[in-house]
């Protein structure tokens, strides 16, 4: 179950302005630079993100109808900055996990305690 539309509407307000700063170069963290499906405006929105052996999974806090995941599935891929460094991401993968396995064991207690159970996985291209 995703975080409810009053908590991600505050997020986007106050939360991801602060986060957006910082999150390029904190571990667990990430800004996805991705293109309005509709408006072809260039938006960058923080997220949590974990590197896996040919890519990156995102654990969907918010689920996959958030807007950002949208426009990713739509243009097939994404740029992310993560580490200080950006990588260009496609072919989006789109699963549930109701065990967050490819999530590291911490992240994994607090994932299934809120139960989120949509990932969004990515390779790097």
């Amino acid at each position: 179950m995703p975080m409810s539309q009053r908590v991600a509407r505050f997020n986007k307000v106050v939360t991801n302005r602060t986060i957006g700063r910082v999150a390029p170069w904190m571990p667990g963290f990430g800004v996805v630079h991705h293109r309005g499906r509709r408006s072809g405006r260039e938006f960058h929105s923080p997220v949590n993100v974990f590197r896996t052996s040919d890519g990156y999974v995102f654990a969907l806090t918010y689920g996959s109808r958030a807007d950002w995941v949208r426009n990713v599935l739509a243009a097939g891929g994404c740029d992310l900055e993560t580490r200080r460094q950006v990588v260009h991401l496609a072919e989006p993968r789109l699963y549930v996990d109701t065990q967050a396995k490819a999530m590291p064991g911490f992240i994994r207690v607090g994932l299934r305690l809120g139960k989120v159970d949509e990932f969004l996985e990515l390779k790097i291209r």
